[in-house]
């Protein structure tokens, strides 16, 4: 990330070098077709200003940093306000647009944004910026040795601001503030982002496994639900259902037969023996429902 936010010394020359091969190959052309030389010269003269007129750093760029210093100590100051999301969501794009326009973004840049995220909760993108400000050498300003014109331009008008804080005394005490909070609690924000991170994922993926598992049980009770049974099968079952309940009801009956016989044989002891005796066919009835 570093390579891309510092230019080399190189670039300036470069730039130079691509401007003079671009005006002699068109200045080449246009001498071959007729036009007087002083023409092309003042052709060429024009064309520099005009590339180093719109080549300069945007001055509106570094006051867009100097006032989102302004809104994000507004939202990070510890002053009971309550803000609402789309308050902090506009200063956060704020500093995003920063970094996508600004060629070598001030660090401070990249803690305020961290500790906005940190402030919403989306912990992911604050590891990113203050991981970065943080635990990587490179990110300190002592490290950008091959400054970008918007950087350059940057630093001294926040020079200006530190020797003469009392031209724009909220913006220098924004600064301050912010650099205040980077050193004392720069790490902190970050281990909570980590901690708050590490939490978050630990409740999704148990919430994954408890769907998972009620999935399960579902699928299972529908398949048992599901399942097709055999008409024969069935009518077996109610047949052998059936049957047991026949033999237990016969048996019944030939009980209290049985209990009936035997009472009239001792209130009658003078009686025939054989008045009450069974006949044949029922007895064979009895053996065979026996045999079963």
């Amino acid at each position: 990330m570093d390579n891309k936010l510092q230019k080399r010394k190189s670039g300036a020359l470069k730039e130079n070098s691509q401007y003079a091969l671009a005006f002699g190959l068109i200045g080449t052309m246009l001498y071959i077709a007729g036009f007087p030389m002083f023409v092309i010269f003042f052709f060429g003269i024009f064309a520099y200003f005009l590339w180093k007129t719109f080549s300069q750093p945007s001055r509106n760029g570094t006051r867009e940093v100097f006032e989102f210093y302004l809104s994000a100590n507004e939202v990070l100051r510890d002053d009971e306000r309550r803000w609402f999301g789309f308050e902090v969501q506009e200063v956060i794009v704020r500093g995003e647009r920063i970094l996508q326009m600004m060629n070598g973004a001030p660090p401070l840049v990249y803690f305020t944004l961290g500790a906005l995220y940190n402030k919403i909760g989306d912990h992911k993108s604050a590891i990113s910026h203050l991981a970065y400000v943080t635990e990587n050498e490179k990110a300190d300003e002592s490290s950008y040795v091959y400054p970008s014109p918007d950087l350059r331009n940057y630093a001294r008008i926040l020079r200006k601001i530190e020797r003469e804080p009392s031209e724009a005394p909220q913006t220098s005490s924004a600064v301050r503030a912010l650099e205040r909070a980077r050193r004392n609690r720069g790490k902190i924000i970050l281990e909570n982002s980590r901690l708050q991170l590490k939490e978050l994922e630990g409740k999704k993926e148990q919430a994954m496994l408890e769907q998972k598992a009620q999935l399960d049980k579902l699928a299972i009770v529908n398949a048992d639900n599901a399942a097709p049974k055999s008409v024969v099968q069935n009518s077996e079952e109610f047949a052998s259902q059936n049957g047991r309940n026949h033999s237990e009801q016969i048996n019944t009956q030939n009980f209290e037969n049985r209990n009936t016989q035997n009472k009239r044989m001792t209130e009658e002891p003078n009686a025939d023996p054989f008045v009450n005796r069974k006949p044949i066919s029922e007895v064979l009835h009895d053996i065979y429902d026996r045999k079963q």
